[in-house]
């Protein structure tokens, strides 16, 4: 029996309208719409043919209901022109992480969220509060991916075609989910990890408080503050300092030669005409687009390395894994930090282990 909302997801996923599924399956409008609703059910033949037009394996859509993240829950870090299709296509690849998240946290003990309710209060004090519950103090923040995992935050990897979305993060239930753009510069993830941190603890009060300009200014404003506290800043920069000591300095917090020159103006540091200069010096140098000289380490996974360590010891497979959600290995993979994959099959005839493509080891 087809579930008919896992067609649609899908299709979402694939970035596709239903006119263009029509195209790709030569299916009419009118019938991929009643399965999309449920009105009628496709015939096997029918179902094969979308789960190729789809890349999805046809077990897929056997499955049971699916809890989708709630689409007017997310704070979106993208562009305001990013088309409709790639966020929904974005949604329903947090989706699939989400089912994996419900996979893991059937067989593993996963950190508890702990995510502080704020109330109201502005960005700069919300990351002093989240700072201090946290006990990290004025020193520079540890691995973001690490330590938002270990306080309860389910974080994954952007899949190649959703890089037009830096980043996004949702509630589900009550669990929280950041889902992070890996092609930019690592100080730039770091920076739209605390981002998406920002959103959580400040806007999760209301279907539409984590949407619009101003939210994304707050959350803009806490990231710098839970990067760059205050106290940290003003004691280790100079007033007025020189583009090279903020290049130096920007080592320090681990953040970007922009993100300190934008803090340092906030501080009072950099007078108005000294932060224009310095950011117009800082694009020449090619640092708006790019870090020259920055981090190479790209933060990932802590979580998900584990347990896919613990799984592969046990001769579970990431393709194991895949089978029983339904999707395709490279479709799980590509959720996973770049992580690359060596399976480990039994060798039934000589009794020992052998690896083959498809098993687990970091690449980074």
């Amino acid at each position: 029996m087809v579930t008919p909302s896992r067609i649609t997801l899908a299709r979402r996923r694939r970035g596709l309208t239903l006119a263009e599924l029509s195209a790709r399956t030569g299916l009419s409008l009118q019938s991929l719409s009643n399965y999309e609703t449920g009105r009628t059910s496709p015939r096997p033949r029918t179902v094969e043919r979308i789960a190729g037009a789809l890349a999805f394996p046809e077990r897929f859509f056997s499955g049971a209901e699916i809890d989708e993240l709630p689409a007017e829950g997310i704070s979106w870090r993208a562009r305001t022109k990013t088309p409709p299709r790639v966020l929904d296509s974005a949604r329903a690849a947090g989706t699939l992480a989400a089912q994996l998240y419900d996979w893991i946290d059937e067989r593993f003990r996963l950190p508890a969220p702990d995510l502080p309710s704020l109330g109201k209060p502005d960005p700069e004090t919300a990351a002093e509060m989240v700072r201090t519950r946290w006990d990290l103090g004025n020193a520079s923040a540890p691995n973001m991916v690490h330590l938002l995992e270990a306080h309860g935050v389910r974080v994954f990897s952007l899949p190649p075609d959703s890089l037009e979305v830096d980043a996004f993060a949702v509630w589900r239930r009550s669990v929280p989910f950041v889902f992070l753009n890996t092609m930019k510069t690592v100080e730039r993830g770091r920076f739209d990890a605390a981002h998406e941190l920002g959103h959580l603890v400040m806007h999760a009060g209301g279907e539409r408080a984590c949407a619009g300009p101003e939210a994304e200014r707050q959350a803009n404003d806490f990231a710098s503050a839970f990067l760059m506290p205050a106290a940290g800043v003003l004691g280790h920069m100079p007033s007025g300092a020189r583009v090279d000591q903020i290049i130096q300095g920007k080592r320090i917090w681990k953040v970007s030669a922009m993100a300190l020159t934008y803090r340092m103006h906030d501080l009072g540091l950099l007078t108005d005409w000294q932060y224009r200069s310095t950011c117009a010096d800082l694009s020449a140098r090619g640092y708006r687009t790019d870090e020259p000289q920055g981090l190479k380490e790209r933060e990932t996974s802590q979580i998900l390395t584990k347990v896919f360590q613990a799984l592969w010891s046990k001769g579970v497979l990431l393709g194991d894994v895949a089978d029983e959600l339904g999707v395709t290995e490279d479709e799980l993979g590509q959720l996973l930090f770049g992580m690359a994959t060596v399976a480990v099959e039994r060798d039934d005839e000589r009794g020992h282990d052998r690896q083959r493509s498809g098993g687990l080891s970091l690449v980074r």
